[in-house]
């Protein structure tokens, strides 16, 4: 802890102390004699005026501040984070209000920050709220500079939190809008001589591509320019290897050289002008970056050969020689490979590509009685839309007339179409097939179902995986430790290399700072983030943060909910028995006895119509399904724990358990038993009887999905254990279980004890995906390492969980893991061969082969090596591109 001398205000350790006091049962701290001395004269004076523990100065002008927190629900949560923000040395006060969600903190803004406040929020649970803004940054490819910028943006007054993407080009930015305005957020960028734009991520496709091929006809432009003028250069640089050039006097010679000393001038500031204008932002902040390399590299090499042409006296014998080909040829190189790499990274963002251009460009509206096609962007809510076979649905929806069987497959994965009738929702960019219908729109813009996809993709992939930020810290010193091998690779060969000592130091120091390649360690994992969130994406699988897809390939163990996530979450008919046959609900075949499987069947469905037990709904719907004609009831009873009584077509029809079958003194003979098999298998038995005659027994289950087996199957052979938890009772849980291959069941959990299990299964030390749907499942989504929510679930579930399932299959879990795997794969590949080709690249470029093999690289292919690194591992990057799920969810 650090606190404050109470009478100087000097920060000081505790334990490096010059000498303490006691007063007020408190203690005090000091820095020198001299402070203990004026306090001892007037300790009251001092002690009033500030906290030793604390670090709170009274006489210093306060600051307040309120902080929305979101979901705050209970009381406890209130103590807690009051309890967390009063800990935080410099508050003076914290105030929780649970009514508005806000925190309202009075603290000292010497001693404490804002992102400090926010971490004590988050280590007590709490959530922070505010805005949320993307910044496009112009030109963004030095690794190094990530990290300076994310810095000086959370140093602005209201940021919440930063996070910067060199792939995307792209700055996300948390804040309290009361407390920072977005022009503070620009200059934080721009002082670091970058310029910002709008985030191309929330622009049109089209304009997107505009832009796009606009900055790769800039660099190209450079390049070429760059490249001509290396042609004469380099004949100047090389004349003995030339044709009539070699035949040249000196002075002839010299005033060649001093014309390729004019013509590389331009290519140092204008095609390297992007290099020159981040060094010089960069020295401003007493720091160096990549275009710190490059722009001491060749200027560097343009400085001394000016110098060697126009003062050859003054350098040693054989060493005034200029080398304007460094100058001009590696700026050329370095400047085409970021024209490469910015071609690649267009490649890697497909994904969003192919999402935005599902949306229909245009929507047929009918406004006072007309008919009328209007943009997209232009339909309000409450417009009624008319749609035609083949259509694009527009936006988000209500069908209000007609119908018609709707495609859904581009966003849910559903391959055939879905039938729809006035009352049903309809979603923006899936495919009208067959009839015309009308309907009137709910969501319209940013708030539609695939506004709503995009943005999710769009903010996963500019966030960062923790082994990104690995990178980001690694490249931040990477730049300094190159410059330091630099110059000790000059002083080496001045002081110890052959003749000409001079040439060989400067060549080898320039080929040091060239060759070092921070881009490579900073592309390596958002580049291959963009590729595979939005290969999930395509397979229908939104993972929030690079964080969830860095962890999800680590899953040891999966807990999957019953209801809704292995099983449908609806009940459905399944038997029907009658006394002395048993006939399966889908033959249904006749029988021989005169009481038929449709009779059962059709005088049950009759009493169910009226009732409302959960189960009821499933035999009239299983009744409606065969065709059956539902009867008229009269003198119907609710039975509590027992049944339903009903007089249909004036038969008695009693419908209810074992003890209702008792208390009526019915005989069940075989039906017994045949129960009891069926309640083995997980079904839920009900007797039928008719004039009380035991008639049958018809029963209903929530049924598995039809490809959850082949799914839990496919986890367990990929070495992840499988659990299955449920609120059920043992005997039906694991007949479940038995049917989809699970051997671990956690029966009889309840819904407030799911996260308590979750947290159980990670005390033995495993990495825990909780897959769930329903809103108890919300805590134990949370409270897992990956939480996944299947997206035909409830809200509440989708916005607590880590990556959403679009489709409602446990298909997309294997391919949720399967996307995270070869992701971190691809990641460490880039990782691996950056650094590998750095630590090989920067000592062979300080000479460590010459003594050897007296091999020394030229500072040309070390340009060359440099450019082509980072498009290298954007090239490795796009390979994901090929990913293919082993199966895909239908």
């Amino acid at each position: 802890m650090i606190i404050k001398d109470p009478v100087c205000g000097m920060e000081i350790d505790p334990t490096t102390a010059f000498t303490t006091r006691e007063h007020m049962r408190q203690t005090f701290y000091f820095c020198s004699a001299s402070c203990a001395e004026q306090f001892d004269a007037d300790p009251h004076k001092y002690a009033m005026s500030g906290s030793a523990t604390t670090g709170f100065n009274l006489s210093l002008p306060l600051s307040s501040i309120e902080i929305p927190i979101l979901g705050l629900k209970k009381a406890s949560q209130v103590s807690a984070l009051q309890n967390a923000l009063g800990a935080v040395a410099g508050v003076r006060t914290a105030a929780v209000n649970a009514a508005s969600g806000i925190a309202l903190v009075e603290y000292d803004p010497q001693v404490v920050t804002l992102p400090a406040l926010i971490a004590a929020v988050k280590s007590a649970g709490g959530r922070v709220g505010g805005a949320q803004t993307r910044i496009g940054v112009e030109n963004l490819r030095c690794a190094s500079c990530v990290q300076f910028i994310e810095n000086e943006l959370k140093a602005t007054p209201g940021v919440l939190n930063a996070s910067v993407n060199v792939g995307t080009q792209e700055a996300t930015v948390d804040y309290l809008p009361e407390k920072t305005a977005l022009a503070s957020l620009n200059t934080a960028i721009e002082t670091w001589g970058y310029q910002t734009r709008p985030a191309a991520s929330q622009e049109p496709v089209d304009q997107q591509q505009a832009a796009h091929e606009k900055e790769y006809r800039r660099l190209m432009n450079r390049f070429w320019f760059a490249a001509l003028v290396s042609l004469p250069v380099l004949v100047t640089a090389y004349p003995q290897f030339i044709p009539i050039v070699r035949d040249w006097s000196m002075e002839m010679l010299r005033l060649a050289w001093a014309g390729a000393a004019l013509l590389t001038l331009p290519v140092l500031f204008w095609s390297g002008s992007d290099f020159f204008s981040g060094a010089w932002a960069a020295l401003k902040h007493r720091s160096a970056n990549m275009n710190t390399l490059i722009a001491l590299g060749t200027g560097a090499a343009w400085i001394y050969s000016t110098f060697a042409i126009l003062f050859p006296g003054i350098f040693p014998a054989g060493t005034s020689e200029p080398f304007y080909d460094v100058v001009a040829v590696v700026i050329a190189l370095v400047v085409l490979g970021q024209a490469l790499e910015l071609r690649a990274k267009g490649r890697t963002s497909e994904a969003i590509k192919k999402l935005m251009g599902l949306q229909a460009k245009t929507a047929r509206v009918i406004r006072d009685g007309q008919e009328m096609d209007i943009p997209v962007e232009e339909v309000l809510v409450g417009d009624v839309i008319q749609m035609h076979p083949g259509e694009k649905v527009p936006v988000d929806g209500i069908l209000v007339e007609g119908s018609s069987a709707v495609d859904e497959s581009m966003l849910t994965g559903e391959s055939l179409p879905i039938s729809k009738k006035p009352g049903d929702e309809v979603i923006g960019a899936t495919l009208n097939k067959t009839g015309a219908f009308r309907f009137r729109a709910t969501k319209v813009g940013k708030d539609t179902a695939l506004a709503q996809i995009v943005k999710m993709v769009q903010d996963a992939q500019n966030s960062k995986a923790p082994i990104a930020r690995m990178a980001d810290t690694v490249s931040g010193y990477f730049v300094p430790v190159v410059m330091i091998l630099a110059v000790l690779t000059f002083v080496a060969w001045f002081d110890f290399g052959p003749q000409p000592q001079l040439v060989y130091a400067l060549v080898t120091a320039v080929t040091v700072l060239i060759i070092a390649c921070p881009c490579a360690l900073g592309l390596a994992t958002p580049m291959s983030l963009m590729v595979g969130i939005g290969k999930g994406a395509e397979n229908g699988i939104l993972i929030r943060s690079g964080e969830a897809l860095q962890t999800a390939q680590a899953i040891q163990t999966v807990v999957l909910d019953k209801t809704g996530t292995i099983t449908k979450g609806k009940p459905e008919l399944t038997d029907i028995i009658i006394v002395s046959s048993r006939s399966k609900v889908e033959s249904s075949r006749p029988s021989t006895f005169d009481l038929q499987p449709e009779t059962v069947l059709r005088l049950a469905a009759s009493v169910e119509k009226v009732s409302e037990h959960p189960l009821a709904q499933a035999i009239v719907e299983g009744a409606q399904a065969r065709g059956l004609e539902l009867e008229g009831v009269q003198h119907f009873e609710a039975i509590p724990g027992l049944g339903v009584s009903a007089t249909v077509a004036g038969r008695r029809v009693l419908i209810g358990n074992l003890k209702l079958m008792d208390r009526e003194n019915i005989p069940l003979g075989g039906l017994v038993e045949q129960s009891k098999s069926l309640a083995d298998d997980g079904k839920t038995p009900m007797f039928v009887a008719l004039d009380s005659q035991a008639a049958g027994i018809v029963a209903v289950a929530d049924t598995v999905k039809e490809d959850s087996a082949e799914a839990i199957a496919a986890l367990q052979k990929m070495g992840i254990e499988v659990v299955m938890i449920t609120g059920d009772n043992r005997r039906t849980a694991e007949a479940i279980a038995r049917k989809v291959g699970i051997t671990r069941v956690l029966a009889e959990v309840l819904p407030e004890d799911k996260a308590h299990n979750v947290q159980l299964l990670q005390a033995e030390g495993k990495k825990v995906g909780m897959v769930g749907d329903g809103i108890n499942d919300a805590p134990a989504l949370v409270q897992a390492d990956v939480g996944l929510a299947i997206g035909t679930g409830t809200d509440v579930a989708i916005e607590a969980s880590d990556i959403t399932l679009i489709k409602g299959s446990l298909k997309s879990v294997v391919t949720a893991i399967e996307v995270s795997r070869a992701t971190m794969n691809n990641i460490k590949q880039n990782l691996i061969g950056a650094f590998f080709y750095n630590t090989l690249g920067v000592p062979v470029a300080m000479g460590i082969l010459f003594p050897f093999f007296g091999v020394l690289l030229s500072p040309l292919l070390a340009g060359a090596a440099m450019a082509f690194s980072s498009v290298t591992v954007v090239g490795n990057a796009n390979r994901l591109r090929s990913f293919r799920p082993k199966f895909s969810a239908r």
